[in-house]
């Protein structure tokens, strides 16, 4: 049974930084693809970060680009999202979702992901 766990939300001024991990069990696909979301209330849940982890391949959305970095540690079965340079309009719900056929898997749309996990809150102040 696959779980995604996401830790490392909070509450941080506009400029700081937050790490965001999750911790994936029974989830060992080699070429599937990891990524996180955001949902902001009433509005949709969108695309942050993905990684492609068969070849590596990372995209991220254009709002978050050169400030956030998607990695994944193997050995550890977890995903990571560094964020930087914070700003108000990061402040969401963000969920880690993971799907093991990559090849199908449209990074940004979130129907295309089988496992969800239960989401940690980011909240950014100005």
């Amino acid at each position: 049974q696959v779980q995604l766990v996401e830790s490392g939300g909070g509450s941080v001024q506009a400029g700081g930084s937050l790490r965001l991990s999750c911790a994936a069990s029974g989830y060992t696909y080699r070429s599937g693809c990891m990524g996180w979301f955001r949902q902001a209330p009433g509005k949709e849940r969108e695309g942050v970060a993905a990684i492609y982890t068969g070849v590596g391949s990372t995209f991220y959305a254009a709002s978050v680009k050169d400030r956030f970095t998607i990695s994944r540690d193997n050995a550890k079965n977890t995903l990571y999202l560094q964020m930087n340079s914070l700003k108000p309009e990061d402040t969401a719900m963000y969920y880690c979702a993971a799907d093991p056929l990559g090849y199908k898997v449209r990074w940004y749309d979130s129907r295309d992901f089988a496992y969800w996990g239960q989401g940690t809150q980011v909240t950014v102040s100005s």
